[in-house]
């Protein structure tokens, strides 16, 4: 079988799997943040931190929650690492380092699981397991609470009311994200990934030493670390570890993992508003830009020309053989078009043109399908945009799902998409416009440059990924990348939940005429278009500056 032909059947069956999965996991997400139960174990937990789960919140206190609860993660997060050293279950390793301790904690309450360390070298097993492993549930779940809102926001009407955040936290948690993190550590571990808390073994003796390895709880971190769109890899290697990610089945088993809560948060989106086929129009947008990207990736890996590249059949360094060129793109577009960041092969080492499409992806804003409960809530937002968009060209007031979109709402729509792009931008210009930072580039020239704006890209926009050539353990680095990782996570939130305070505050608008349809695909189209132009006006100049002229060079 041809390298591309295996490429074109992983993509289709993938997304058979995924479409399996849509209706009945997006049906069940929907009852799970609709219902007015509570389980047995969420009682106690509400008991435990002393909430009333039946409390209505209006945004600011959604808000509060949100950032109180992300506060207190980052705080004890911070000092699990910086007490490492007296901790049991820490094998020899030493307490983490004030910068990197900030640097880590930040990433993994933002979703980010940007590692400036190698895992394996670093953190032992209660770091592991009980700090970072549960903030790859909690993180993700706090995402999904934050997009809940935002429906709720489009669902009701005349109240401010968007549901009590400790409850969506608490039930993304329990009934979400648990159970098929369980399910899918069986499979990962069926597939050969490994799980328990051995120590150290030294596995041979080779000229000049010899080479030692972890064992670990990674199943159960490495599924939650996909499904949750975390991406931190228990070791340095990421996904590209046979530890982590074994073979081609577990391969295509991990990007779907990636994939299905945010594809599927689309039809929850569908029913919470009462009409599923809205939930389609945004699913399709996420499907054409996603399918687009994977394609286009696949095709510059395959088809770079030169006497190394025809021996391989395409750009195969820095790529896992036992994945090849085809299992290495679609992994690298799913993780650059969601939050997760977790790699398979290395991006620095990609075509010019193909380290810019996965740099593209996270400028997109990761909407497509994007981050658990973020993919979902950024693509809201640009469909705001659209129909704004919509309405200027027909000289007729804005709508969407009902609500009128005002001054008031296109004003907070606007500062969220300028955050992240700002916090990118500025931190990339200071990096290589100050004296000591340019010491930890690797390449020189536009290569080089891409490094550095990856590193903010990826942190702003809570991916985690990293082009790999850039030494970021450095007191700026860690600072301003974990400061461009907050930001870029809380900022958007709080204009998120203030549109949705907003929108829930209104009353309902009747449907007309000359009311326009956003269930059809001309609306999924003119979506496409707005968020392919917004980035493209936005990033255009400092892509010029990086891969595009890598890739021309080439």
């Amino acid at each position: 079988m041809s390298p591309v032909l295996s490429g074109v059947l992983q993509v289709l069956a993938l997304m058979v799997a995924l479409g399996l999965v849509y209706r009945p996991l997006g049906d069940y997400m929907a009852r799970v943040y609709s219902s007015r139960n509570h389980l047995r174990a969420e009682k106690w937990i509400y008991r435990a931190i002393s909430v009333n789960p039946d409390t209505e919140m209006r945004w600011p206190a959604y808000l509060r929650g949100v950032l109180a609860f992300s506060a207190v993660s980052v705080l004890f997060l911070y000092l699990l690492q910086r007490l490492q050293g007296a901790l049991p279950g820490s094998p020899g390793f030493a307490s983490i380092d004030p910068d990197q301790a900030f640097n880590t904690a930040a990433s993994f309450v933002t979703n980010t699981n940007w590692q400036s360390y190698a895992g394996e070298q670093a953190m032992g097993h209660v770091v592991q397991t009980g700090g970072l492993a549960v903030q790859n549930f909690v993180s993700a779940a706090v995402g999904i609470a934050v997009a809940v809102a935002l429906v709720r926001g489009f669902a009701r009407s005349r109240t401010g009311e968007l549901g009590n955040f400790w409850a969506d936290l608490v039930r993304g948690t329990v009934r979400v994200l648990l159970p098929i993190s369980v399910i899918g550590a069986l499979v990962l571990v069926a597939c050969g990934a490994i799980q328990n808390f051995s120590g150290i073994h030294e596995v041979g003796q080779f000229t000049g030493g010899s080479q030692q390895w972890n064992g670990g709880a990674v199943a159960s971190q490495e599924v939650i670390k996909e499904l949750g769109t975390n991406g931190g890899g228990y070791f340095n290697a990421n996904s590209a570890h046979p530890f982590e990610n074994p073979g081609g089945l577990s391969n295509l088993f991990e990007i779907f993992l990636i994939l299905v809560i945010p594809f599927a948060l689309t039809r929850a989106f569908g029913r919470m508003v009462g009409s599923p086929k809205q939930g389609y129009a945004i699913l399709a947008a996420m499907g054409t830009i996603w399918l687009g990207f994977t394609t286009l990736m696949m095709w510059t890996e395959f088809a770079h020309h030169g006497p190394a590249f025809d021996l391989a059949g395409g750009a195969m360094e820095g790529k896992e053989t036992r994945f090849g060129i085809a299992g290495s793109s679609i992994f690298a577009v799913a993780t650059t078009l969601t939050s997760t960041g977790a790699v398979n092969s290395f991006h620095s080492s990609y075509t010019g043109f193909g380290g810019g499409i996965a740099l593209l992806g996270m400028q997109l804003g990761e909407i497509a399908p994007g981050g658990v409960g973020s993919g979902l809530y950024g693509m809201l937002i640009m469909a705001v945009i659209a129909v704004f968009v919509a309405g200027l060209m027909v000289g007729r007031t804005p709508e969407y799902l009902g609500k009128k979109i005002g001054t008031r709402e296109i004003k907070l729509a606007a500062c969220y998409i300028l955050i992240t792009p700002a916090l990118v931008l500025c931190f990339t210009a200071l990096a290589v416009a100050l004296p000591t930072p340019p010491h930890s580039i690797l390449n020189p020239g536009a290569h080089g440059f891409s490094e550095v704006l990856y590193a903010y890209t990826s942190g702003a926009n809570n991916n985690g990924s990293a082009f790999a050539g850039l030494n970021a353990n450095t007191r700026w680095f860690n600072t301003t990348i974990a400061l461009a990782m907050l930001l870029g996570r809380f900022l958007p939130m709080v204009f998120v939940l203030a549109l949705a305070g907003s929108l829930a505050g209104q009353r309902p608008v009747p449907v007309t005429a000359g009311t326009l349809a956003t269930y059809k695909p001309l609306f999924s189209g003119l979506l496409v278009g707005t968020v392919l132009i917004v980035t493209a006006l936005t990033y255009f100049p400092a892509l010029a500056l990086g891969p595009l002229a890598e890739g021309l060079a080439s």
